[in-house]
């Protein structure tokens, strides 16, 4: 354990924990809401309304595992103090502005990853990284988007069979009563497994202070407003990576948006009863992909596909450097 923080200063990396938070849902609302939008199902504002609601709620039907492989199973716990914490959060806060302002869909999870794994190792060394822990997060930089790929590949083809027969016109007007229940699976999977990320973040603050006693939890305080904050963020939205989203890298009808919604929940719902935390920008953007590869490959638009993929490559590292830049200049103030 670390010396305690005084109150004020403990209160205010809070605070900074719940904006990132925030700026995730901010950073992430396109995620969400997309593939309605996009589709034409519904409006903007309605969509941001119906998204933020469901991540709000997230936490109702999952249980806290990515927060705890936030909090312990990324850098060792005993070796977190106040200024890792910071420098993961500048680290991750920095990264997703900048990819905001750029308009390009990054992960803000593997930011916030980025940014702790960075501050830990300016602190201890390699010997603060869990390897584990890290290693899952890692691998499901790859697998994650091609699970959604592959899954929302495969529900087009089922869907496509199972509708020889109908009507484009009924088929449209079918999936877009069917894309409401499709949009709030993927917002409960978006609200359920990247606020917890933030949960993790404040847990393991509040235990390197001693104030959770000798067992790392999460208190329902903490879950609560990291719910808030990502559904208020979601709520003022995100719209330059909407247009990404849902235009640039294919055109989507209902059926295609209903499709790669489920295949994108579908990951997201095993990767967080697995305690896994994994990108939902990484996994609606392979869903997506995925149903346009369905229709024919020309119909991605690879080249914006290929921008985004080098964005997720970057972004681990570059929110890492950050971070071990912010622990540093902490370092040397004090």
């Amino acid at each position: 354990m670390t010396d305690a923080l005084a109150l004020p200063a403990l209160t205010g990396l809070i605070a900074v924990a719940l904006l990132f938070d925030f700026l995730n849902g901010l950073h992430d609302a396109a995620n969400s809401i997309a593939t309605i939008v996009s589709t034409r199902v519904l409006r903007p504002h309605y969509a941001v309304v119906w998204a933020a609601f469901f991540n709000f709620i997230a936490f109702l039907f999952f249980g806290l595992h990515v927060a705890q492989t936030l909090g312990t199973g990324i850098v060792e716990a005993s070796l977190v103090d106040a200024r890792v914490i910071f420098g993961a959060l500048v680290g991750a806060i920095a990264w997703n502005v900048l990819t905001w302002v750029l308009g390009i869909p990054s992960s803000s999870s593997h930011a916030l990853v980025g940014g702790l794994v960075g501050a830990g190792i300016a602190k201890a060394g390699w010997q603060a990284v869990v390897w584990g822990g890290l290693g899952k997060t890692a691998a499901a930089i790859v697998l994650s988007p091609l699970l959604g790929f592959l899954l929302a590949l495969l529900l087009v083809l089922i869907v496509s069979w199972g509708f020889v027969r109908s009507t484009p016109f009924a088929v449209d007007r079918t999936f877009r009563h069917l894309q409401f229940v499709s949009a709030s699976l993927y917002s409960l999977g978006h609200g359920g497994n990247d606020a917890q990320k933030t949960m993790g973040i404040i847990a393991v603050l509040l235990y390197s202070q001693g104030h959770l006693g000798s067992a790392f939890f999460v208190p329902l305080w903490v879950v609560l407003s990291c719910q808030a904050a990502m559904a208020a963020g979601t709520l003022l939205g995100g719209w330059r990576i909407v247009r990404t989203m849902g235009s640039r890298i294919t055109r989507l009808t209902p059926m295609q948006g209903f499709c790669a919604e489920t295949g994108g929940a579908l990951t997201l719902f095993g990767a967080t009863w697995l305690g896994i935390p994994v990108s939902t920008t990484h996994t609606i953007t392979g869903a997506i992909i995925g149903v346009g590869a369905a229709r024919r490959t020309s119909a991605v638009r690879w080249g914006v596909a290929s921008n985004i993929v080098v964005a997720w490559v970057l972004t681990l590292p570059a929110a890492a450097l950050i971070g071990a830049g912010a622990y540093g200049l902490t370092a040397l103030l004090s």
